[in-house]
């Protein structure tokens, strides 16, 4: 039986667009563990980001409350503007307020002013990321300092983050608690691939921004190398305008021209997702400076053989296994003998994949840590 409202631990989360989700992984995480939370008693409210004022805007969504803040910046700018003002609303009212990355880090003080604790997930290392200009990795870099200062503790996704983050700022009370996802144990139905005009099987996947750290140009020029006869589909936005994007995008064009690579945009229905990661031979995964990254819990969950860029995020997450590449050669060779490879080993591999996410990233254990940490906190007011 659940205690009484007025009884029920109450955390805020900020940082978020917000739910239902439509936008990434933070989105994500919220209403995975939001709705879990609320199931096991406590009470939930997510602050969205309002870009108009008109319309009904939804109330509740999965027992959580949803509350809305205006945003009116410019640019990167209207995040810090979101996240400020949600802290603002956060003074009272709350046992944990938890704000997802570290962009208004120097707010955070303001809910402690009243004695509500906060929470702060850096989601990766941030500033180190290509599309920030010099002034916006400054701001970031001084806010994860600012951040092991401000917040009451650290949530971080990942240990090797962890170790990173702490060789360069002083750790205070930190958890370590990663994403989650889901398993994909029954075989999905194969119209959604074959309408994109794929064989199930026949392909190989990639999904992610068209970024530097993503090693995007190499995974595209390794698999062209690799030569295996089999497309690489690419799930991305190409058109951002960075020069990167531009340069990558010409450097592929005679593969686009002669079918060796497919570009297919951005895709977030799941519908179209899921069977598309189900039913790819292999996962390029080439992410190198998050932590914990969604895309390749969601390929593992599906069940992917994941090539992915030797760092040691990924690493942790994939643990020991013959799949890591660091350069165009490496992952050519890589993807040459995966082509190579017996079905049962693939196979094997495949379901070690979804039972690593089934004991160590499921949603609902995930759910269960932050619930006892919630708890925690809440007894200490």
């Amino acid at each position: 039986m659940s205690p009484p409202p007025h009884e029920r631990p109450r955390i805020a989360f900020l940082g978020a667009r917000g739910v239902p989700a439509r936008y990434g992984g933070f989105e994500t995480f919220v209403e995975e563990i939001g709705a879990r939370l609320v199931q096991r008693g406590i009470d939930v409210t997510v602050f969205c980001e309002q870009e108009s004022e008109e319309g009904d805007a939804l109330v509740r969504h999965r027992g959580m409350d949803l509350r809305y803040v205006r945003a009116w910046a410019p640019g990167p700018a209207r995040t810090i503007q979101v996240d400020v003002s949600g802290l603002l609303q956060t003074m009272r009212g709350f046992d944990v307020v938890y704000l997802l990355g570290y962009g208004a880090a120097f707010a955070a003080w303001l809910p402690r002013l009243t004695g509500t604790a906060v929470w702060i997930n850096p989601d990766g290392i941030e500033w180190q990321r290509s599309k920030w200009g010099a002034p916006a990795k400054a701001w970031l870099a001084l806010m994860e300092r600012i951040a092991c200062r401000a917040a009451t503790r650290l949530v971080i996704d990942n240990g090797a983050l962890a170790e990173n983050i702490g060789a360069r700022a002083k750790l205070g009370p930190h958890s370590v608690l990663a994403y989650g996802a889901e398993t994909l144990d029954e075989r999905l139905p194969e119209d959604a691939v074959r309408a994109l005009g794929l064989t199930p099987g026949e392909y190989d996947l990639l999904v992610c921004r068209f970024e530097p750290e993503n090693h995007v140009d190499e995974i595209l020029r390794a698999h062209a190398q690799a030569n295996t006869g089999r497309p690489l589909v690419a799930v991305a936005h190409t058109d951002t305008g960075t020069a990167y994007a531009k340069r990558t995008m010409e450097r592929a064009r005679d593969a686009a021209g002669d079918g060796r690579v497919r570009f297919l945009g951005a895709i977030y229905d799941q519908d179209v997702l899921l069977p598309l990661r189900q039913h790819s031979a292999l996962y390029l995964h080439g992410h190198s400076v998050g932590g914990t990254n969604p895309s390749l819990l969601e390929a593992m969950g599906a069940g992917n053989v994941v090539l992915a860029h030797d760092n040691p995020f990924n690493r942790e997450v994939l643990g020991d296994q013959e799949v890591y590449w660091d350069g165009i050669d490496a992952l050519t060779r890589r993807i040459g003998d995966w082509a190579t490879r017996a079905t049962a080993e693939i196979e094997s591999v495949r379901e070690r994949n979804r039972a690593r996410i089934r004991e160590e990233y499921s949603w609902d254990r995930l759910a269960d840590d932050y619930a006892a940490l919630i708890r925690a906190e809440s007894g200490r007011r």
